[in-house]
């Protein structure tokens, strides 16, 4: 890693049993490998509020505070992680 990389702060929201955020979780952790992240999971159910706003769009991927994946008509790709990844490494 350059020392000049940026590291990306990125919150995976998304629940327990939850096949499809176990799957964005898995695609997270190999972009790790590729670019320098800081990430961490978030249980919706542990926040009424949050549940209420994202049990129908979960998983959904936060990068540097701000919601840029929620799987409204599809899940988010590897590939769409990795380009969004790469367009921001490109601006910082």
């Amino acid at each position: 890693m350059r020392m000049n990389e940026k590291t990306f702060e990125i919150v995976l929201y998304g629940r327990n049993k939850c096949h499809l955020c176990d799957e964005v979780e898995l695609y997270i952790r190999s972009l790790a490998e590729e670019f320098p992240l800081c990430t961490r999971m978030v249980d919706i159910e542990s926040d009424p509020v949050l549940h209420e706003e994202m049990m129908f769009v979960i998983p959904v991927v936060e990068i540097d505070g701000e919601i840029v994946f929620r799987s409204i008509t599809h899940v988010v790709t590897l590939d769409e992680l990795r380009n969004e990844l790469q367009r921001r490494a490109a601006r910082s």
